[in-house]
């Protein structure tokens, strides 16, 4: 059991050196985890796992030359086996979204405690999803108890025709309106509305533009 490949190996991509040392210090104090690497940027990231794959990648998601999200996109898809925990200082709750609807599997705040990095990676490691407890104090319950769990949120079941309509939805257009923006049937129009309605678990659009506004699924233009 203590042997060095039964370690939780994990990769720091963050362009601050401080914080990459910080963190390796942190996980060096504890005998199950071991950090293979660090790199500065999203291309160091790629080339890095090309020769080495983590269990785990600590990501910062406002990183040079390819963003956190993007990287996200990118190493699920080549290595969908690696687990992935943002961390960043964005409390916007639009990042959060983009962050796990691209498949990130925990969000941490850089002004969370070393106890709380510690446990985001003990959640992850247990197959289960990781909220910062500063972000979860403004989201709804129910979203929160969706990650908690490790259920899927609303939004990431959407598909992107699905989060267009939202998106107008929130605006204020009308069904014929959004039918000529997005150059469909109103009859298509509505089948979409129906869809959002029933997935976000709403019985009106005035409920659904509050409830996606509120948890920030999208920004008002107001």
């Amino acid at each position: 059991m203590d042997s060095k490949q039964d370690k939780y190996r994990i990769l720091l991509a963050d362009d601050h050196v401080l914080i990459r040392h910080g963190i390796r210090n942190l996980i060096s104090n504890n005998p199950a985890l071991k950090v293979i690497g660090e790199v500065g940027d999203g291309e160091e990231l790629l080339t890095f796992l090309e020769e080495m794959v983590p269990d785990l990648l600590i990501l910062d998601i406002s990183m040079p030359k390819l963003t956190g999200i993007e990287a996200v996109g990118k190493v699920k898809k080549a290595y969908p086996q690696v687990k992935i925990l943002m961390l960043t200082m964005h409390k916007n709750k639009q990042y959060f979204y983009h962050a796990m609807s691209a498949g990130a599997d925990g969000y941490l705040m850089k002004e969370d405690s070393d106890e709380e990095l510690l446990l985001a990676i003990k959640r992850i490691r247990d197959g289960k999803s990781y909220l910062s407890p500063f972000l979860s104090q403004d989201f709804a319950d129910d979203v929160i108890s969706a990650y908690r769990n490790n259920r899927s949120s609303p939004f990431e079941t959407l598909t992107s025709r699905e989060k267009q309509v939202l998106n107008l939805v929130v605006e204020g257009h009308t069904s014929k309106a959004m039918a000529d923006i997005l150059h469909l049937s109103p009859r298509t129009v509505d089948h979409h509305r129906a869809s959002l309605l029933k997935k976000f678990n709403m019985k009106n659009s005035v409920d659904l533009v509050n409830f996606a506004v509120r948890n920030g699924f999208v920004t008002s233009s107001d």
